[in-house]
């Protein structure tokens, strides 16, 4: 196993850990009153792991480490007999190290200062372990280890990237040192390791896109581009959580389960004018055959100008209404001032009946957002087969409903009753995060996507490391 193996290995389980923790779910606040949603357990298979059986420890050595460590770095080493993590069989800093040492340097990839974790220190501390006894050994050891510890801890730290985060436990804490400890004596992860399990696959892309972009000598609008992305991409949580991922700038949705992406999709998202915010929420109900609220500004510039200019709501399968009560009381159009309405001068709630008119098409996932922000079906099948996708007042139109509704329910999708708005609560509440990516990395090297947003700044310019 080679280190980057070794040290993903070990910090995948420490951040599986901590985004099961922020994934833990919270009921919805904007949808018919329910008890709270009881989460399945996210499993990641942590649990079942078995420790590391222990091998013989040099006793020397042993009594070392315990006289070297100190606090929680103590208890780790205690819990598994003070046997060195980093010390081989035959009494020497193993090759883990030395590339642990390398990953170090290049700390400024993940937007960390290398010098925090003073790699050269632990290279003379190495050196002098080659040369000395069990006291070198140990220092070295414990050095190395609390080095890891900071290193994991750090890369959990995000910056703000304008990501609102609406739902309870889904912004990335702080990662305890205890936590990240306490996997170090589990066996080897399989496919997290291979894998990278621990970070987005997200984070992972835009990271590699950075550092191959930085051996070729890439331009500084191409770097500066790329640093943002890994900064975003960092708050996204593992694939060992269930969530779903929404890029804003690809007009794309991923979903993850069990480690792994298991659905992607085009969406229309919002226009220019019109952006899909950056947020994290929870997904939970879907309504089928709903209304759709028309917003103020098309009841303005829409539906009061077609009025005016012969049509019917009748003929447009739309409503007027009293309030925005729950049950508010159906208006006669001829006793609306729809001029009044046309200049701003009245506000008015219209909404568009369900139906295959419907711009909700059959259904729509809820998640609670002060921003009005939903994802929904779609009956304008054309908009999803643009290479440009920018095209909604916000929210996420999706090319396949009914998987992304099978994949969250668990089970048949759907509903026998035409009646309108239907609320069927999830199973459990499913984590979204609507994100925005720039540049991508593929077979043919890094791509800038256009910032239809400007979000980007000024490109060119370099972040300040985290730490």
């Amino acid at each position: 196993m080679n280190f980057r193996q070794f040290l993903h290995g070990r910090a995948a389980v420490v951040l599986m850990s901590m985004t099961v923790l922020i994934a833990s779910p919270v009921p919805a606040q904007a949808a018919p009153a329910r008890a709270k949603p009881k989460a399945k357990a996210i499993a990641t298979g942590v649990a079942a792991r078995k420790a590391t059986p222990a091998a013989a420890v040099d006793p020397a050595l042993a009594a070392a480490i315990r006289n070297e460590a100190g606090g929680k770095i103590a208890d780790f080493y205690q819990s598994r007999g003070f046997r060195p993590l980093w010390t081989t069989l035959q009494g020497r800093i193993g090759t883990a190290a030395q590339e642990f040492l390398q990953y170090l340097d290049e700390a400024e990839v993940d937007g960390l200062r290398s010098s925090r974790y003073k790699p050269d220190a632990l290279r003379e501390a190495i050196a002098r372990s080659d040369q000395g006894g069990a006291v070198e050994i140990a220092k070295a050891d414990v050095a190395l280890t609390k080095a890891f510890v900071r290193y994991v801890a750090d890369m959990r730290k995000v910056r703000n990237v304008g990501m609102t985060y609406v739902g309870k436990g889904l912004k990335p804490a702080k990662v305890a040192d205890s936590t990240i400890l306490r996997v170090a004596a589990l066996k080897n992860f399989g496919d997290y390791v291979r894998a990278m399990g621990w970070m987005s696959p997200h984070y992972l892309r835009m990271r590699s896109a950075l550092r191959a972009a930085e051996r070729k000598g890439a331009d500084r609008e191409t770097l500066s581009v790329l640093r943002l992305n890994v900064e975003r991409a960092r708050v996204l949580p593992s694939p060992a959580v269930r969530h779903i991922v929404v890029d804003a700038a690809a007009a794309r949705l991923y979903y993850y389960q069990d480690g792994e992406q298991v659905g992607s999709m085009r969406v229309v998202v919002g226009a220019r004018e019109t952006q899909t915010p950056m947020l994290a929420g929870y997904v939970n109900w879907a309504i089928f055959n709903p209304y759709w609220n028309v917003p103020d500004y098309l009841v303005r510039d829409n539906v009061a100008r077609k009025i005016l200019s012969g049509r019917t709501l009748d003929s447009m399968h739309m409503q007027a209404l009293s309030d925005w009560s729950a049950q508010p009381a159906v208006l006669d159009p001829a006793t609306i001032d729809w001029q009044a309405v046309r200049d701003g001068r009245q506000d008015l709630r219209v909404r568009e009946l369900p139906g295959a008119w419907n711009s909700m098409g059959k259904v729509k996932f809820l998640f609670p957002n002060d921003e009005g922000i939903y994802l929904h079906d779609t009956p304008n099948r054309d908009l999803l087969v643009k290479e440009d996708r920018h095209l909604s007042n916000g929210c996420i139109r999706l090319e396949d409903a009914p998987a992304l509704g099978r994949w969250m329910m668990g089970k048949s999708f759907g509903t026998k009753s035409e009646a309108p708005e239907q609320a069927v609560p999830l199973p459990a509440p499913v984590p979204v995060y609507l994100t925005y990516l720039t540049a991508t990395a593929g077979t043919k090297g890094v791509a800038l996507l256009a910032d239809v947003y400007g979000r980007d700044g000024r490109r060119g310019e370099r972040p300040e490391p985290l730490l």
